[in-house]
């Protein structure tokens, strides 16, 4: 395939079909194109000594979806970047589409629509009856994973992989267990419009849709394209 020419269907970019998708498990699927990079990354990880694992792979639209509505009802704890539970209940509807930007985000804007983006960690590092969260403090210093953070920082690129939010930049917070394959996904990224998003959106049953349609603009700029380049 010649990444110079990758061309996404709308559907594609926005989770609506899963056409693109080889799955590794019953959960867990990737971009058929990034098996081969992410097998060879996964390799090298098992003979450094890491057992590199997919938490979260494709999310479908409908997923997110859900993920978001619970969220944004308040059937699921939001959390800010201290890791500390906001009070959903004090905020405005813009308040509340901020918070939950902070970790998830806007269906149709998922990164894990594409296939191309993976939430990694390594279960033999995990201790005795210890859960993966997914917070940060858990890839920093003194985590888990931070042997795992330190080696891929070393080892992912020459794979395509790279982390789209290596630092806080004012939108996404940081997710040093985001992986994303730069050879699929800077062309999606490029491809996905305000326009799409636009139109997902409205098509949806999505909580605070007419101040998310108000804010589009604004929530385009700052949490979905406000991040590293590979």
């Amino acid at each position: 395939m010649n990444n110079n020419k990758v061309v996404a269907p709308t559907a594609l970019l926005t989770g609506q079909t899963d056409e693109h998708i080889v799955w590794l498990s019953k959960r867990v699927g990737i971009h058929q194109q990034m098996l081969n990079a992410w097998q060879k990354l996964q390799q090298e990880a098992k003979e450094s000594g890491f057992d590199l694992q997919i938490a979260s792979g494709f999310r479908s639209f409908e997923r997110q979806l859900t993920l978001w509505n619970n969220k944004f009802s308040g059937a699921v704890i939001v959390k800010n970047k201290n890791n500390e539970p906001v009070d959903l209940t004090q905020c405005n509807n813009i308040e509340r589409i901020n918070a939950i930007l902070l970790f998830s985000a806007l269906p149709g804007a998922s990164r894990h629509h594409w296939g191309t983006d993976i939430d990694i960690y390594a279960p033999d590092l995990l201790k005795n009856n210890q859960k993966l969260q997914l917070e940060p403090w858990e890839y920093q210093q003194n985590g888990p994973f931070a042997t795992l953070s330190v080696w891929l920082a070393k080892n992912s690129k020459k794979h395509g992989f790279y982390f789209p939010y290596n630092k806080d930049r004012g939108g996404v917070a940081i997710e040093p267990w985001h992986l994303s394959y730069a050879p699929l996904a800077s062309h999606y990224q490029q491809q996905l419009t305000v326009a799409q998003l636009t139109h997902a959106i409205n098509h949806s049953d999505i909580l605070a849709k007419h101040c998310i349609l108000k804010n589009i603009v604004n929530i385009y700029k700052k949490f979905i394209i406000n991040l590293n380049n590979p």
